[in-house]
């Protein structure tokens, strides 16, 4: 199964040139981590940290996604990447894993590491291989080129989830620790997600406040609990759930959140901003 690309000409460039320059554009902005990082080597099967990153186009949360992407390019690249995203279509089952095939970018083509996938759905008792949800989702395609830009030699695992629950994402999380164990693959879990939708920016700095304290604590049960409570339009605290819960089995125990702003910051429109954050667990 070939992947194409979605969203290239709108959320990021589709030539390739205007595109290693813009994630260039984003390390050095001024919400950027301010320099572009050199890849460093990793070896061994214990990856050190997980991360959290956004996926509106570059331009508004490109410079705090770089963030998450120096951690991964300071500690050199794992065998395997899963990213975890929600869905945002509502095509495909409760938990859909691309399993086989390659994803295209103006970069060029990402395989997909068919064993790992393979062995999640195993391990799962609710994921599935399904590809019509990530025809045309962007919060995955998104986070391809960050990873492209320093180098070509990894595989993913993209998973989407159609329902974020404590059920499927404590599922989710086992799965992937289980099919981890048994491959003994090194990997980084991604969890792409933006913030709250919508608000102006006071009561969005407000809200956001509270989920990035519960993930900054590792607390998926309560970050959980105030996205209902408050009723936060932040889209994938589903995938965020499963990072902090495989992040917490696999001795990554601490948090540390990284940066944080929102479209605001750039557009100028205080009136209706979406939130941005990068996170590191460790």
């Amino acid at each position: 199964m070939i992947r194409k690309p979605a969203v290239a000409g709108a959320f990021y460039p589709d030539d390739p040139e205007r595109l290693a320059r813009l994630i260039e554009s984003c390390f050095l902005d001024d919400a950027g981590v301010g320099y572009v990082p050199e890849l460093n080597s990793f070896e061994g099967n214990d990856y050190p940290i997980n991360i959290m990153v956004p996926h509106a186009g570059y331009q508004y949360s490109g410079p705090i996604a770089s963030h998450g992407y120096c951690e991964i390019v300071k500690n050199g690249f794992p065998e395997v990447f899963i990213i975890i995203s929600p869905n945002h279509t509502g095509y495909g089952s409760e938990i859909s894993i691309f399993n086989e095939g390659e994803w295209i970018t103006p970069f060029g083509n990402v395989e997909v590491d068919k064993e790992f996938a393979d062995s999640i759905i195993e391990f799962s008792d609710i994921a599935s291989a399904e590809f019509t949800a990530h025809v045309r989702e962007h919060s995955i395609e998104v986070q391809l080129p960050f990873l492209q830009y320093f180098s070509a030699d990894f595989k993913i695992v993209p998973i989407t989830m159609g329902r974020q629950t404590f059920v499927t994402s404590n599922d989710l999380s086992n799965a992937i620790f289980d099919a981890a164990n048994k491959l003994n693959k090194s990997y980084c879990v991604i969890a792409s997600t933006d913030l709250s939708h919508y608000n102006n920016q006071e009561k969005a700095n407000k809200v956001d406040g509270f989920v990035l304290e519960d993930i900054a604590e590792m607390n998926e049960f309560k970050l959980f609990e105030e996205v209902v409570q408050y009723n936060i339009t932040m889209c994938g605290y589903g995938p965020v759930m499963s990072n902090i819960s495989v992040s917490k089995r696999s001795g990554k125990n601490n948090c540390e959140i990284l940066a944080y702003g929102t479209s605001g910051d750039v557009s100028g429109d205080y009136t209706s901003v979406v939130g941005y954050a990068s996170g590191v667990f460790k």
